[in-house]
Parts: C-alpha cells; sequence; structure tokens
C-alpha cells in the first residue's frame, strides 16, 4: 500500500477508537456496562447489523459469489420472518423482565440448570465465532506486510478489547453507527470502480451477463435437495430458525437490541435490519460477481493467497508450480480471446451466435481451471496442508492491485471496522453472560455494581484472550464465511428450541427441558460431523428436536406418580 492508504487506514481506525471512547464515557455500574437502554431505533438497528456483518462479510462474501456465485443470499431469506417473530415474542418479554442477558429469563421460566446449560453452550459457540472474526482482519495485516498472523492477532485483538473493555456495550453501539456509515460508503465507491475498471465495451448490464453465462447469478434454486447447502428451501426454512436463534438468543444480538430505549425502539431497530440485510447482502454478492467478470479481462493469479504462494516458490516444487503458472496463463490468454467473443455475439443478440460463444468459454473456464486445481495440489502438497483455501483472498487481491490510492486504506479500514464491530460486541457478550449467568448468580451473588463492573471488564480481557489463541488456528478451516454459519448451526437449534419451550409450553418444566436439550446437542453435534444433512437444516432439526423430546419426558414424568397410585 502507498504512504496515502497508511495514513488513510491509520486515521480511520484510530477516529473510530477514540469517538467510541468519547461517545461512551466511563461506565461506572453494571447497567451502564450492559447497555443502559437509552439508545433509539436507528443504533440499534446499524448496531445489529454492524454485529452480524463482520469482516468475514466484507472479505469473504465477495469471494463466495466469485466462486460459487449468487445462491449463498439464499441463507438470509428466513431473516424478515425471524425479525417479526422476535418482534412479536422475544423483544417485550425481555425488556419487561429487565434482564441484562437472554439467558436470565431462563432460570425465572425453568430453573438454574437450564439457565447454566444454555450459558455455556452460548459461550463455547460465541468464543469460536469471535475468534474466527479477529483472525480475519490479520489475514489482512499479514498480507500487506508480509508478516506472520500471530503478530497481527494480537494486534487486532489488542485493539478492540481496549474500547470494549472500557465503554462496555455503549462503546461498542455507538462505533458501530459510524463504522455501518463508512462501510456502506465503500462498498458502494468499491462496486463503482469495478464497473469503471471493465473494458470500455462492457458496462455493468454485461458484465452480470456475462457472469451469469457462467453460472455466477444463481440467485435462487426451487429445488429442494436436504445435501444442497443454498436453495429457497434451506435458505427460509433452516435460515429462519437460524435467524431466530441467533437475533433472539445470543447474547451479542440481544444486548445490541437491549440498549434500545424503549420495546418500539428495539422493535424499529430490528425490522431496519430485517428490511435492509437481504438488499446488502445481495449487492455485496454482486460485487463479488462484479469482480469475477473483471477477472475474465485481467489474469488473475492462479491462487489468490500470495502468502502461500511465496511459501511454494520457497520450497523444492518451485519449478513445477512455475511451469503451472505459466500453463495457466497461457489458458487465460485463450479464455480472454474466448470471453471478448462472446461479449460481441451478446452485441449481435444473435442467439446461435451467443450459444456458441458460450460453449466456447466454458471450455476454455474448464481447462483454467484443470490447471489452476493442478497448482492447488501443489500447494497443498508442499504446505502440507488439505484444506487450503482462497476465497477469503479474492476481494482483498482485487482492492490492492487494481482500486486507486487512497481508496484502498479507506476499504482496508472498512474491513478492520467491520471486524472491530463485531468481535468487540461477541466480547462484551461473552464477559456479560460470564458475569450476569455465570459469576454474578452462582459464583459471588450480592456484590457490588461496581464490582461486577470490574468482574465484567476481567471477564472481557479473559476472553479476548482465549479468543486471540482460538484465532491462531482459524486458519485450517476454509471460507470464514461459511465456517462461522457452520459453527453457529451446532448450537443455535438447541438453545432456540429451550427458548421456543420456555415461551409457548407452560406445561413443561426445568428437568425434561435440560435432559432434551443435552440428547439433542449430541444429535446434532453427530449429524454435522458425518455431513447427513447440509448445515442449515441442523437449526430446524435442533430446535425441533428439543421441542419433541422435552414433550415426551415431561409426560413420562407427569405420568409417574399416577402409575404409583
Amino acid at each position: 500500500m502507498s504512504i496515502a492508504d497508511w495514513i488513510v487506514l491509520a486515521l480511520t481506525l484510530l477516529a473510530i477508537v477514540v469517538y467510541g471512547v468519547w461517545k461512551s464515557g466511563s461506565s461506572n455500574n453494571i447497567d451502564q456496562y450492559m447497555g443502559n437502554r437509552s439508545l433509539p431505533w436507528y443504533h440499534v438497528g446499524l448496531s445489529v447489523m454492524a454485529t452480524q456483518a463482520s469482516a468475514i462479510t466484507f472479505l469473504s462474501a465477495p469471494g463466495q459469489a466469485y466462486s460459487d456465485g449468487m445462491r449463498f443470499v439464499q441463507f438470509y431469506f428466513g431473516l424478515p420472518l425471524a425479525m417479526i417473530v422476535l418482534c412479536v415474542t422475544f423483544v417485550p418479554i425481555f425488556h419487561k423482565l429487565k434482564v441484562y442477558t437472554a439467558y436470565e429469563f431462563l432460570e425465572q421460566r425453568f430453573d438454574l440448570k437450564t439457565r447454566a446449560l444454555t450459558s455455556i453452550l452460548f459461550l463455547i459457540q460465541r468464543g469460536l465465532s469471535t475468534a474466527i472474526t479477529i483472525y480475519a482482519p490479520a489475514i489482512i495485516l499479514s498480507g500487506i506486510l508480509h508478516i506472520n498472523t500471530t503478530y497481527t492477532t494480537l494486534f487486532i485483538g489488542g485493539l478492540v478489547l481496549f474500547y470494549t473493555v472500557y465503554g462496555g456495550a455503549k462503546a461498542v453501539s455507538y462505533t458501530q453507527l459510524l463504522q455501518m456509515s463508512i462501510i456502506f460508503t465503500g462498498m458502494f465507491l468499491a462496486g463503482v470502480f469495478v464497473v469503471m475498471l471493465l473494458p470500455d465495451n462492457v458496462g455493468f448490464g454485461k458484465a452480470v451477463k456475462l457472469a451469469g453465462n457462467l453460472g455466477r447469478m444463481n440467485v435462487i434454486d426451487w429445488k429442494f435437495d436436504p445435501n444442497n447447502r443454498y436453495n429457497i428451501w434451506s435458505g427460509i426454512i433452516g435460515g429462519f430458525f437460524l435467524q431466530l436463534s441467533y437475533f433472539g438468543t445470543d447474547q451479542s444480538q440481544v444486548g445490541r437490541y437491549l440498549t434500545g430505549s424503549t420495546v418500539g425502539q428495539s422493535r424499529l431497530g430490528l425490522i431496519m435490519n430485517g428490511l435492509i440485510k437481504i438488499p446488502m447482502q445481495f449487492l455485496i454478492l454482486l460485487i463479488g460477481v462484479l469482480v469475477f467478470s473483471f477477472y475474465q479481462f485481467n489474469r488473475p493469479p492462479v491462487f489468490f493467497n500470495n502468502y502461500e504462494v511465496e511459501q511454494v516458490k520457497k520450497s523444492p516444487y518451485a519449478p513445477q508450480f512455475n511451469t503451472i503458472e505459466k500453463q495457466y496463463a497461457d489458458a487465460f490468454a485463450q479464455k480472454k480471446g474466448k470471453t471478448e467473443n462472446l461479449i460481441k455475439a451478446f452485441d449481435s443478440k444473435n442467439d446461435q451466435l451467443i450459444a456458441v460463444a458460450k460453449a466456447s468459454l466454458k471450455a476454455a473456464e474448464s481447462n483454467a481451471d484443470t490447471i489452476r486445481k493442478s497448482a492447488i495440489g501443489i500447494i497443498k502438497k508442499s504446505s502440507g496442508n488439505n484444506s487450503v483455501n482462497d476465497t477469503n483472498y479474492v476481494f482483498l487481491t482485487f482492492v490492492t492491485h487494481y482500486l486507486p490510492k487512497g481508496l484502498i486504506g479507506l476499504l482496508i479500514a472498512i474491513i478492520f471496522l467491520a471486524s472491530m464491530g463485531s468481535t468487540a460486541s461477541g466480547l462484551n457478550a461473552l464477559g456479560s453472560t460470564t458475569v450476569i449467568d455465570i459469576y454474578k448468580r452462582i459464583l459471588k451473588p450480592g456484590q457490588s455494581d461496581q464490582s461486577y463492573v470490574t468482574a465484567s471488564r476481567l471477564a472481557t480481557v479473559f476472553w479476548g484472550l482465549v479468543c486471540i489463541g482460538m484465532a491462531l488456528y482459524a486458519g485450517k478451516i476454509g471460507n470464514l464465511l461459511e465456517a462461522v454459519n457452520q459453527l453457529g448451526s451446532y448450537i443455535y437449534g438447541t438453545i432456540l428450541g429451550v427458548f421456543i419451550v420456555a415461551f409457548y409450553l407452560k406445561n413443561i418444566k426445568g428437568t425434561p427441558v435440560f435432559i432434551a436439550a443435552v440428547i439433542t446437542e449430541a444429535i446434532i453435534c453427530i449429524m454435522g460431523y458425518y455431513e447427513t444433512v447440509a448445515y442449515l437444516w441442523l437449526n430446524a432439526i435442533g430446535c425441533i428436536g428439543v421441542i419433541i423430546i422435552a414433550w415426551i419426558i415431561n409426560k413420562l414424568i407427569d405420568q409417574k406418580p399416577a402409575a404409583a397410585q
């Protein structure tokens, strides 16, 4: 990056931290630290969106679209319905009970062991997910500075820990408002520049049409297939259960909309999220599709992770890899010619010419992909890592190589900001859940507010260090965007099932729910390990499993006294 990019990056990050600390002030009691329920609906809405839209979204989503097309957008189709259910059921109950965490309600409804179980499940899931959000920007710094991700992970983790520990939930919410404003602006500019960098005879319309002919505009898949990760059914049904559990039972999100000044303000914030999230995600994926079209005219690297390429070129496999790189360059030159022929065919509006040009281009693309797979095979042999994946580096490579000076620094800052927002929310939720549901309730009840604020800060530091430690292993999990949702799907369904029973099945007691949750979680982990169904369905199966098993156990327990008589 240029000096101008570094200045933009440094000033943007510094401004966010200073702004968050200044606006939040010092939090001297537990109510202020956990959120203070004082924020308007637009703060709530942007904070909720920023918590979900981590660096993973802006780093991995364009790469996901580049390699797999637009179909990931179906993942969010259940979101608006989930927001409606939340507004009707969850929000008024949480506000009425004046709880700090979602799991306090479960003790009032069931018992302490059910509250402790769901809290622990949340801590496991959110700890792993937060580690991934720390790792995402560490990739960027590592790629730019060519240093080990250990140092960049420590830097990012330390920066986020500072203002999260100092200001609590309020600092997180205030910084996220500014972050989302900068993010929207920067991503819009990125999309504009992708189109501007296309050849003169290829505008936005032709770029989208080209991507569509190569299978990247696969927005909706109507075919029902439980093994297909992304189709309209898995999105609406599985996605509904995942989003309902994430926004309704995950403290990193519940803590965001509990900062709303009233029930109405929290509801408006969630409705705002439901209306904006799908178009926002569509546009982010569309940027990835446009980058794909751009790379049909400009040769992409054979592998986007530059660090891995540098390593293999220092290894004994270097001559073999260099030969494959040359073959890939020749294959791309042929493919570029076929791409230009297809663009000319579009201009002719002759369906037969278009079909012939399309078939020819697909054959050339297949040849290039085969060569690329050979290169990836060599990288895997050299690194000893069979999980090598470069989708997280596609957008980063485009940004650093083709965008103008200054804008590169801004877009890198955006990815950092998104990471800081989601990581701060995760750490704040981990700290608050640990203190409110474990420390205050079980270990040290009846202490002063100041002692609990101190404990919350210490718990946040503890979880920050744990997440930073786990982040060092995140490079082995492939596409970060998919990984974070897969991890959530292992646990969210079970937690949601517990809450659904709590809200709607009033006759079921705590012990049946506790047993049902343990059994269901074991089943979900086994199904996930053996990949019996696409991961989104695990959310629905987990939720329904808890409900059915809890109902059966409750019936059996109720029948025992009658049988004894």
